[in-house]
């Protein structure tokens, strides 16, 4: 074990235990660290990661949060971990906007706060600045997370404020905010409109906008994350 490059250690062998184990070994030396922080690794190691053993369904209620095993066989969860929140947070505080790859996008509902959340290695950043980037509305705001063609993971926040639509993105990379040009109808400013939270695939995020009555309009926005291009598509026609 000692005559292995440290680049076999690190890519061949430690891209295939789990995330809890591999925070433990930035611990080891500085090398260690750097090549475990590196875009290129965490790539690698949340795709050898996407097996069915290894989804976990995490569950928030009043007092606790909890995360699962799914047992996909038996259609079950299996027994519990209780996972402690590293932030301040009261009763019934936090919501789950967002995920992707074991990583969460939170709204901390006391403050509005967004925040990024790891559940299985207990890290988090804080999204909020003084200019007001970062704070979240219910029934208002809408967000997706993804990763770009760069590996960094960001978050597209849409707010709709006093009649305005607007679109922000988070960079975790760069550590920083801004504003992404989009041009749609106004009536999707209205709240009454519906948008589900974004669902990434494929390089592209999505997110579904229903009208509130019978017969409304319904469309999917589609954001290339590479492009930074929207565009809509309609709903195919649905027979009753």
């Amino acid at each position: 074990m000692a005559d292995l490059p440290v680049d076999t250690i690190v890519f061949e062998i430690l891209t295939r235990v789990p995330a809890k184990d591999v925070g433990r070994s930035k611990s080891v030396y500085k090398q260690w660290y750097a090549l475990l922080s590196t875009q290129d690794f965490i790539r690698i190691h949340c795709s050898r990661s996407l097996v069915s053993s290894n989804q976990r369904v995490i569950l928030i209620d009043d007092l606790a949060c909890s995360v699962h095993p799914i047992i996909f066989r038996s259609n079950d969860y299996g027994p519990s971990s209780i996972v402690t929140f590293p932030f301040h947070h009261q009763n019934n505080d936090v919501s789950i906007l967002s995920h992707l790859n074991g990583l969460l996008c939170v709204c901390l509902n006391h403050t509005y706060e967004l925040l990024l959340w790891n559940p299985t290695t207990t890290a988090f950043k804080r999204l909020s600045t003084p200019d007001s980037h970062g704070f979240y509305i219910n029934n208002l705001d809408i967000v997706g997370l993804y990763v770009d063609a760069d590996d960094d993971y960001k978050v597209l926040h849409i707010k709709r404020r006093r009649g305005v639509l607007g679109f922000c993105v988070y960079s975790r990379e760069v550590d920083s905010w801004r504003n992404v040009p989009f041009i749609t109808r106004q009536e999707y400013v209205s709240p009454h409109f519906n948008w589900s939270a974004g669902m990434f695939c494929g390089g592209t995020l999505y997110f579904t906008i229903c009208e509130c009555w019978l017969g409304g309009t319904n469309m999917v926005i589609c954001f290339d994350v590479n492009s930074k291009q929207f565009k809509e598509i309609s709903f195919p026609p649905v027979f009753v």
